[in-house]
């Protein structure tokens, strides 16, 4: 079942994280610099955060690696089974902390801090870990350095985010706020603070004031033509396969929707789960669901035949289907309440690369769709003015896309932060959203902010 809201999504934070990043593995999409000298090697901290989009199983994804060879690296990863490894090797050391915490959540972002000063006497103060602000204190494998212990973090080595050192294991999702401290064993709540009015959530502070040493870097992705720029005045990290579209608003203080890859059958995910590749019967709903308030998204179509509409659920089983179901290029388009078809048959066609507008009112229990911009008025697609189609109250409503008996079927949805160019750009009303045509009057893109306040 789709989730209302993810875990650390909040309204407010008092410090908004603009930007992240959208690494995509079929992209084999990474960073990497080289330091021009060593620095400490004994005291340093990470700390960023992290949405994932790839969970399959047997999947290992590397968020931070630097080697010198084999026997010699440090690395941060994420496990086939979505556990966390934080490991050192050094010579004939080989020290790692593997959690028992699954960090398999599509639909949350996740703070992790690594803090490191490997001359504490007490082995344990060596390397902590918190996630969500909390340290974790236990482990399925729970091995530290010696003490003073010189890691490979900080020497001079070519350091790679987003992959491992050979170019493989690839991160699949969204990452923000990355920051490597050199010289420091810094405090967690130097990234962040819970939430005054709900002391469980986690919540990113302003870190621009830190002092990140000789080597460290923190990459706020605010220059979509510069992903890789050191907002510290550091070395900037060089691209590969990253484009300015993967820039996104997708954030750890302003969660966008997304297509839910713990929810589908069927469906191949792609672009920070913004694109959806169905097979034969495949099926998929998003990561946020709703039962009020007034709510506006995008399809773009790559192969247009399928169902793109939305699904209810209460208690977890599927109640009703309201969808809108495209034959194919040049075909009509039809609306589909329960599995029935409606009276759009010889409406306008859809072509390659069209976009679909979708406005739910869940306020008043209907939606209104559109093409190109122009909306259904009975007869045509044509002005802007809101032709509705009444859906059964009473039930959570997610947006969904599916295929019939066909395969190869590619969309990609647009929540508000796309993963395709947009050549206009049109925020809603409260500034949130990225969308290619105009957001009607009262509605808003699917977001943990809107949903707070409307949802």
């Amino acid at each position: 079942m789709p989730l209302i809201l993810g875990t650390n999504s909040i309204k407010d934070t008092g410090y908004d994280v603009a930007n992240s990043v959208r690494f995509n593995d079929n992209d084999s999409a990474y960073m990497h610099k080289t330091p021009g000298s060593a620095g400490d090697q004994q005291k340093f901290t990470f700390s960023f955060w992290i949405k994932r989009s790839n969970i399959e199983t047997g999947t290992t994804m590397t968020l931070f690696d630097t080697q010198a060879d084999g026997d010699n690296q440090f690395k941060i990863r994420l496990n086939d089974n979505s556990t966390l490894t934080v490991e050192s090797k050094v010579s004939d050391h080989n020290d790692s902390l593997i959690t028992n915490q699954l960090f398999r959540d599509v639909s949350a972002w996740y703070s992790i801090i690594i803090a490191v000063d490997t001359t504490q006497g007490t082995a344990s103060n060596r390397v902590k870990l918190y996630v969500n602000g909390t340290r974790v204190t236990s482990f399925a494998t729970e091995n530290y350095p010696a003490e003073n212990l010189n890691t490979l973090v900080n020497a001079a080595n070519k350091l790679y985010v987003g992959t491992s050192v050979g170019t493989d294991s690839f991160y699949d999702g969204y990452l923000a706020e990355f920051c490597l401290v050199d010289g420091s064993q810094l405090a967690e709540t130097s990234f962040g603070e819970f939430d005054s009015d709900s002391p469980t959530i986690w919540k990113p502070i302003d870190v621009s004031g830190l002092t990140f040493g000789n080597n460290g870097c923190y990459l706020d992705f605010k220059d979509s033509g510069n992903l890789g720029n050191d907002a510290n005045g550091g070395t900037d990290l060089t691209e590969v396969n990253l484009a300015a579209t993967d820039q996104s608003t997708d954030t750890c203080t302003n969660n966008f929707c997304t297509l839910n890859p713990l929810d589908h059958n069927n469906v191949t995910f792609s672009e920070g789960n913004l694109k959806g590749s169905c097979g034969s019967s495949g099926t998929c709903r998003s990561t946020m669901a709703v039962n009020k308030g007034k709510w506006y998204w995008e399809f773009k179509y790559i192969d247009p035949e399928g169902f793109h509409g939305i699904r209810a659920t209460h208690l977890g089983v599927t109640v009703n289907t309201f969808s809108v179901k495209i034959f194919g290029l040049n075909d009509p388009i039809e609306a589909h309440i329960n599995g029935s078809q409606n009276d759009l048959t010889g409406r306008d066609n859809m072509s390659d690369n069209d976009i679909l507008n979708f406005a739910l009112d869940m306020d008043n229990n209907r939606f209104a769709i559109g093409q190109n911009g122009a909306y259904d008025n009975g007869s045509a697609f044509s002005g802007t003015t809101l032709n509705y189609h009444s859906i059964t109250g009473g039930h959570y409503y997610s947006p969904m896309i599916a295929t019939g008996s066909g395969t190869g079927r590619v969309c990609e949805v647009n929540f508000g932060s796309p993963s395709f160019a947009i050549t206009s750009g049109n925020a809603d009303a409260n500034g949130y959203g990225n969308f290619e045509f105009a957001v009607p009057s009262g509605f808003f893109s699917l977001c943990s902010k809107n949903l707070a306040e409307y949802g």
